[in-house]
């Protein structure tokens, strides 16, 4: 920022366990987004390490980072990201568009990410013509369509009422109990709480890490988020 040094993230060290679901909190500018940013190998970390199923994030190339956040991450945000002008199947076959495979592939693959998800019946339907929670739900099969072992979630609830809340949360726990590893971001205590495992960030640093007596962790079936 101009002449001033910002660090974003400072000392920070952790572990995400194969199928975990952590919620990551604290105030603005607590380093949330830039933590999400780093697991998401959409950013490099000026210093550190950042390791990724055995793989340093730091030694590989764009096209590898590339293949990563196409293969192994699924993206969930606030603003659903929808393409306004396309039904609900084809924005699901967005991410496969790099994908290898025939086309009725692909379809079969957008068709049953959608099924998961309860939508089924609305895989015609546009953003327009979905509500909130529904079009929550068609970001949330895109991010599902490549199968991926993880799942980042970016306010995922923020543009919804309390009870579409409470079924995407749900949901998110559903796909959790079935072995995706989720790391959720979140302001809300109450979305927090469906979470094994909450970290609280303030000033760059982690302030809390503990786990939710209520739950218990997910199934581990990836083996340790370091080498």
């Amino acid at each position: 920022m101009g002449n001033q040094e910002v660090h974003a993230l400072r000392g920070v060290t952790m572990d995400i366990e194969a199928g975990e679901f952590v919620a990551i909190m604290g105030p603005s500018g607590s380093g949330k987004s830039s933590l999400m940013n780093l697991i998401g190998a959409l950013d490099r970390p000026t210093a550190g390490e950042m390791w990724i199923h055995g793989r340093e994030l730091s030694a590989m190339s764009r096209d590898d980072l590339a293949d990563l956040r196409n293969e192994t991450l699924g993206f969930v945000f606030q603003q659903f990201n929808l393409l306004s002008r396309q039904d609900a199947l084809v924005n699901v076959k967005l991410p496969l568009r790099y994908a290898r495979g025939e086309a009725g592939d692909i379809d079969a693959r957008a068709k049953a990410a959608l099924e998961m998800v309860g939508l089924g019946d609305r895989m015609d339907h546009r953003p327009m013509q979905l509500s909130g929670g529904q079009q929550q739900r068609v970001a949330i099969a895109r991010a599902l369509v490549n199968n991926p072992r993880i799942l980042l979630a970016d306010e995922p609830t923020g543009a919804l009422d309390t009870r579409t809340t409470a079924e995407i949360m749900t949901l998110l726990s559903d796909l959790n109990r079935q072995g995706i590893t989720i790391v959720l971001v979140t302001h809300e205590a109450e979305v927090a709480q469906y979470a094994s495992r909450q970290v609280h960030f303030r000033d760059g640093h982690i302030e809390t890490d503990t786990a939710n007596p209520a739950l218990r962790a997910g199934p581990v079936w990836m083996g340790s988020s370091r080498p």
